[in-house]
C-alpha cells in the first residue's frame, strides 16, 4: 500500500506525512512553487522527505500570476501581523486562492497514476488561519469529487482523502509529532524567509502558542518571542 502526501516543509503537513508513513510504509511527496516569496519551507520539505525515506519527491511549479492577490506571493512587508485572538475574525491576505483545491487536484492524478490508495494533507480546522480550504465541508467535497471523478472512484476503489489532523489543536498536533517521531525540527513555518523565524506573523503565532500549550520547546529558532511564550517553563524538545 502507498499514498500520497502534500509537504510543504510546515509542521502539520510534516505530521500527517508520517501519519502516513506509518500507516501505509510507502509514501510519495509533492511540493507546490506557487510564487513564494521565499524558499525556507521548499528546503525544509525536501529534508522532511529525505527523513521520511519517500519513494518519490516531485516539486511542480505553478505560474504565480495566478495568486498576484495573495501576500504571500508579494513582498514581507505585505505579511500581515495580528493579535492572535483576531486571527480567524477574517480571511486574511495571506490566503491563496483555491490553493488546497488546485493541490489535491494534482495529488489525486498522481495518486491515481501510481496506484496509490490515499492522499494526505495537512489541513486543520481548529487552530488555523481562517482559511475557507481547511474546512471539514471542504475535506467532503472534495472526497465525493474523487469518488465520481475518477477511474478507481467509479470502479469503487476510489482514492480516499485523509486529512488525520482536522479536528486536533496545534498543541495536540505536536504530542502527536513527538508521540510518532516526526522531524518537527526539520519544519519551517514562518512566512518570512528569514535565517530565523520572525515570531509576529499568524503562523508564527499558532506554531508558538501550540508548542506553549504542548509543554514542549519549539525545536527552531526566532527572532522575537510573543509576551505570552514562556520558553524557561516548556520541556526540551525530544529530538527523533
Amino acid at each position: 500500500m502507498k499514498a500520497v502526501v502534500l509537504l510543504s516543509g510546515g509542521l502539520d503537513s510534516c505530521v500527517a506525512a508520517t501519519i502516513a508513513k506509518r500507516k501505509y510504509g510507502k509514501i510519495l511527496a509533492l511540493t507546490f512553487l506557487y510564487g513564494q516569496s521565499h524558499a525556507r519551507e521548499l528546503q525544509s520539505a525536501k529534508k522532511i522527505a529525505w527523513h521520511l525515506k519517500t519513494e518519490e519527491y516531485r516539486t511542480i511549479s505553478i505560474d504565480r500570476s495566478l495568486f498576484s492577490k495573495s501576500s504571500l506571493v508579494g513582498m514581507p512587508e505585505d505579511i500581515p501581523q495580528r493579535d492572535i485572538e483576531k486571527i480567524k475574525e477574517e480571511i486574511p491576505s495571506t490566503y491563496v486562492p483555491a490553493r488546497n483545491i488546485i493541490f489535491l487536484s494534482y495529488a489525486l492524478a498522481y495518486a491515481e497514476d501510481k496506484d496509490a490508495d490515499a492522499v494526505f494533507i495537512g489541513a486543520n480546522a481548529i487552530d488555523y488561519s481562517g482559511y475557507p480550504d481547511c474546512r471539514p465541508e471542504f475535506i467532503e467535497a472534495f472526497q465525493r469529487v474523487a469518488d465520481v471523478g475518477t477511474k478507481r472512484g467509479i470502479e469503487g476503489k476510489s482514492v480516499r482523502i485523509e486529512a488525520p489532523l482536522l479536528h486536533m489543536t496545534k498543541a495536540e498536533i505536536i504530542k502527536k509529532g513527538i508521540e510518532i517521531k516526526a522531524p518537527l525540527h526539520l519544519t519551517w513555518s514562518c512566512y518570512l524567509g528569514k535565517e530565523k523565524a520572525c515570531g509576529k506573523c499568524d503562523s508564527c503565532l499558532l506554531r508558538l502558542r501550540g508548542f506553549q500549550e504542548s509543554g514542549y520547546k519549539d525545536p527552531i529558532e526566532y527572532e522575537h518571542f510573543p509576551d505570552w511564550y514562556r520558553e524557561e517553563e516548556l520541556l526540551a524538545f525530544p529530538l527523533p
